[in-house]
């Protein structure tokens, strides 16, 4: 064996060495990791993150204006109640616009009672007995809601009650059929557009999280 062969293997085996011990000391790195702690006392050049205190509230100003009275309004509910989000409550109460109106229209009260206020409830129950005393039945089908948004928010301090008033624009098909199973209103097929205000109320930072629908008004 020449002696540039001899000379080559023992570089290699240097090499190869070396390459070990790097391994040993860096390790290996496979999915993500967590970045290295900031020594105490070593201040960063670069902050990964600001949080800037005292900016605009982003879950109350995505709905309603920033220097309005509702803002305001919704502000001190978040005081006595830090956890409470206005975004899950606009998606809670579109949920609640559904199942309450497709109740009422087809007449399954007893299933959206828990959700309503008693005066609400009995209002409900007299529209559905005024058309079941005419023979009229509803044939209604949910498409969507096409718009919903705050209209007016109160807040009383004192009893830490809170009212939103939310205005919906929804879409369905509803058919009115006499005893007959004629109809006399409305289509299948045709979507129509529909209207409301609805209030619901609750008592912040108390044990039931339901929000109760206490006024409707188209």
């Amino acid at each position: 064996m020449n002696s540039s062969l001899i000379s080559l293997l023992v570089l290699a085996g240097i090499a190869v060495f070396l390459i070990l011990r790097l391994k040993n000391v860096l390790g290996t790195r496979e999915g993500f990791e967590k970045p290295p702690l900031p020594q105490p006392g070593v201040k960063q050049s670069r902050p990964e993150f600001e949080v800037i205190e005292g900016g605009p509230d982003r879950d109350i100003t995505d709905h309603v204006a920033e220097d309005s009275p509702q803002a305001q309004e919704l502000a001190a509910m978040k005081r006595v109640e830090p956890s409470f989000s206005l975004g899950e409550f606009v998606q809670g109460a579109r949920g609640a616009y559904e199942m309450i109106l497709m109740g009422f229209e087809q007449g399954n009260l007893d299933e959206i009672q828990p959700f309503l206020a008693e005066d609400v409830f009995d209002s409900f129950v007299a529209g559905v007995s005024a058309r079941e005393d005419q023979g009229l039945t509803i044939e209604a089908e949910f498409v969507g809601v096409r718009e919903t948004s705050i209209s007016d928010v109160h807040f009383d301090k004192d009893t830490n009650v809170a009212e939103l008033s939310v205005r919906f624009v929804g879409e369905l098909t509803s058919v009115v059929r006499d005893r007959g199973g004629d109809i006399i209103e409305g289509s299948p097929t045709a979507i129509k557009r529909q209207k409301d205000t609805w209030t619901f109320a609750r008592t912040m930072a108390s044990n039931d999280p339901n929000w109760i629908l206490v006024a409707t008004d188209a």
